[in-house]
């Protein structure tokens, strides 16, 4: 395998998590666990009963609070920053809101051309100020701890879909009408969302990130191949190539992109992140060994008894070969009902087995 360095990285870095980016040899595999900070958490739900998401979340010593909680308990070997990846709608002039028990909404979805055009593209220093502070606060907290501070974002077609269903969907049909029948007020709500994001992110990265995540959650789960390679690749592709200029490793993370992985990583990144769909050795070798991965732990699986877990855990762990590039993490964000000893367990046997 060929060993890298971060785009822009002046010499090899010492955090597991940062050489592992890089593809170099470290010490132990790293790591850290998709909504690691999440409702399973009974600090989190603590907090949650006292402050809403959005206060959560714009409020930047809650934030770095709510950051800092799975490092502590479990000895993380990164930390993403608390937010979501909506909040950059509302500087853009959507409405959004977070309902218990049934996630956001958007209270105007984009149903006309014309809405997009009212859409503003406003730069992340403005509008994600809360978030790019609570970066700071974690980066200063976590640095004498050699644990880097990751930063993310939603990709393009995932807040596209946001933005047009006005909540969750199952089909995405509003989004895929769209799509089709007005491509080019599709093309350019892509391009505004694609500006955005890729400022929020380089924001995120001069604020402090030392890595930057990239959640592509719903395209792999809407689209065949052919309208993915049409309608969201390119917007993807200009994305990573903007990002790419904040000179630390960024992750490419597509959920449901198993059967069109490579053309959903040829997209950019320096890390691919990796779902659970495919064993990781597979999708390794689609991807390509020369690219570090993360992943790719069923999430549903901490939900069973040790005994099952530990060999869902020894299988990833197998796969990956002890491959340098390797980012232990699941396949998708941690479910609320997690037993928090399942979490304990999972780190320190990752750690004892690749030590």
């Amino acid at each position: 395998m060929t060993q890298v360095l971060p785009a822009g990285s002046d010499a090899e870095p010492t955090s597991p998590f940062l050489r592992a980016c890089g593809g170099l040899p470290a010490e132990r595999t790293p790591v850290w666990l998709l909504r690691q900070a999440g409702r399973y958490l009974p600090e989190y739900r603590a907090l949650r009963e006292r402050h809403s998401m959005l206060e959560l979340i714009r409020t930047p010593e809650l934030a770095a609070q709510v950051t800092l909680l799975p490092v502590d308990e479990f000895g993380m070997d990164a930390a993403i920053v608390f937010s979501d990846i909506l909040p950059p709608l509302v500087g853009m002039g959507l409405e959004l809101d977070f309902v218990e028990a049934d996630g956001p909404r958007i209270g105007n979805p984009i149903a006309t051309p014309r809405d997009v055009d009212l859409l503003g593209v406003p730069p992340a220093e403005e509008t994600m100020a809360g978030t790019l502070e609570a970066i700071r606060i974690v980066r200063r907290e976590l640095e004498p701890r050699d644990v880097p501070v990751i930063g993310f974002a939603g990709a393009p077609f995932t807040l596209a879909s946001y933005a047009i269903e006005g909540g969750t969907s199952k089909n995405f049909t509003r989004t895929k009408a769209f799509m089709l029948s007005e491509p080019a007020a599709w093309k350019r709500l892509l391009t505004k969302l694609t500006t955005v994001q890729s400022d929020y992110l380089l924001a995120q990265a001069r604020a402090g990130a030392q890595a930057l995540q990239v959640f592509d959650s719903w395209a792999g789960r809407a689209l065949g191949r052919d309208d993915y390679l049409r309608y969201v690749a390119p917007h993807n592709r200009e994305l990573f190539a903007a990002v790419g200029r904040a000179g630390v490793p960024v992750i490419n993370f597509s959920l449901g992109t198993s059967a069109y992985l490579a053309d959903a990583a040829a997209c950019g990144g320096d890390v691919v992140g990796l779902d659970w769909q495919l064993p990781l050795d597979r999708a390794w070798a689609e991807v390509g060994y020369e690219r570090p991965v993360q992943g790719n732990l069923d999430p549903a699986t901490l939900l069973a008894p040790w005994r099952e877990l530990r060999v869902r855990i020894d299988d990833v762990l197998d796969r990956a070969g002890g491959r340098p590039g390797h980012v232990f993490n699941v396949g998708h964000g941690l479910v609320p009902q997690t037993p928090v000893d399942n979490v304990r367990r999972l780190v320190e046997h990752v750690r004892e087995r690749t030590s």
